[in-house]
C-alpha cells in the first residue's frame, strides 16, 4: 500500500485538524533523492498505517504549504503531532530514523 497523496491545502488542514500524528513528505516529480525515499514512506504507510496517517505532498502543486512551514529543500519529512509541526527530517535517509521519529510521537 503506497503512501497517497495530499491533493490540496484544504485537506491538508483538515488532516492537521483530525490526526492525532501526521506525517508528510513533501516530493517533487523532478526530486532524485525523494524518489529514493518514496519506497521507505511506502513501508512507513504500511507500518504505521493504524496509528498514524502517512501522506506525500507534491510541493509543486502546493506552494503555499511550503512557504507556510518553510521548506527550502527536499526531501523533507514533517511530523505533525495534534495539529502542530515537531520534527522535520531533511533529506534522504535509513528508513530507521523515519520509523523512529514517528514511533517517538506514538508513544
Amino acid at each position: 500500500m503506497a503512501a497517497a497523496y495530499i491533493q490540496d491545502e484544504t485537506e491538508f488542514n483538515t488532516l492537521l485538524e483530525t490526526e492525532l500524528v501526521f506525517v508528510v513528505d513533501c516530493t517533487a516529480t523532478w526530486c532524485g533523492p525523494c524518489k529514493l525515499i518514496a519506497p521507505l514512506i511506502d513501508q512507513l504507510a504500511q507500518e504505521y498505517g493504524d496509528r498514524a496517517k502517512v501522506l506525500k505532498l507534491d510541493l509543486d502543486a502546493n506552494q503555499p504549504i511550503a512557504k507556510r512551514f518553510g521548506i527550502r529543500s527536499i526531501p523533507a519529512v514533517m511530523l505533525f503531532q495534534q495539529g502542530e509541526l515537531v520534527e522535520t527530517i531533511v533529506g534522504a535517509k535509513p528508513y530507521e530514523e523515519f520509523s523512529n521519529a514517528v514511533a517517538k510521537y506514538l508513544a
